[in-house]
């Protein structure tokens, strides 16, 4: 009875994406394993309260998951199975029908291309610094500012560091990185390009007192690339 209810439960588990609730999907699986049942039954298959499971049963009369027997007193069985996939799958792809529309509608009026402008330079390293707190698995810093970068932000570096962010600094020779970051050497840098999880952008003025900052990944993604093809043929270096 044991390896039974483990599977009841695995099946119950799985019937939840119909949209149907705990003791639903639960009293819906011990329903089928029954084939016919009232709703003291199915309660202690399912273990759900039998003060609950009538009105689970009729739920799921309701749903088209199950259905009356004739007589007294009265029991419960579930609809047909192949009758039940069928309108769930004529539903599914009603559903994708209608996204497609929705997707379809798109080139029309342009994927939203949010950049929003930062300005002062106070703002402009906070925001730089938040993004080093949001990073989950990289961030790639291009700049030539790598000293006013390693020194204010220090904290926000090692601890992104520390959680196994892959931290990349691409900056001119002789500059010092932050320790753990990974570096590559690059000249002629001007503006300070930095992107996170690929996912947010930035890019900053000469000296930080302003940028445009995005969070939209098909923006994030262009800087990402970008960022990439300045290290194209570099080599990683040691401090």
């Amino acid at each position: 009875m044991e390896g039974l209810s483990e599977r009841l439960q695995q099946i119950a588990e799985k019937l939840k994406i119909l949209g149907l609730s705990v003791y639903e999907a639960q009293g819906f699986a011990s329903l089928v394993y029954h084939g016919v049942a009232n709703a003291d039954v199915v309660a202690d298959t399912a273990n759900i309260p039998r003060t609950s499971a009538y009105k689970v049963m009729e739920s799921l009369v309701e749903k088209g998951l199950a259905k009356y027997t004739e007589g007294r007193p009265r029991m419960f069985k579930p609809d047909d199975l192949t009758k039940i996939r069928s309108s769930l799958e004529a539903k599914l792809d009603e559903l994708f029908l209608e996204l497609r529309k929705l997707q379809e509608m798109l080139p029309s009026r342009g994927e939203p291309q949010l950049v929003y402008t930062i300005e002062g330079r106070e703002s402009v390293m906070n925001k730089l610094t938040e993004m080093f707190n949001l990073s989950e698995s990289e961030i790639y810093v291009s700049t030539p500012l790598a000293r006013e970068i390693r020194t204010e932000l220090a904290k926000a570096i090692d601890n992104a560091v520390k959680r196994g962010v892959d931290v990349v600094f691409v900056i001119p020779a002789g500059r010092k990185a932050p320790p753990g970051v990974r570096i590559f050497r690059r000249e002629g840098l001007i503006a300070t390009d930095v992107v996170s999880d690929k996912t947010r952008a930035m890019l900053a003025s000469p000296e930080l007192e302003a940028c445009g900052y995005t969070d939209n990944p098909a923006l994030a993604i262009h800087v990402y690339q970008f960022i990439h093809m300045i290290m194209e043929g570099l080599v990683e270096q040691k401090e």
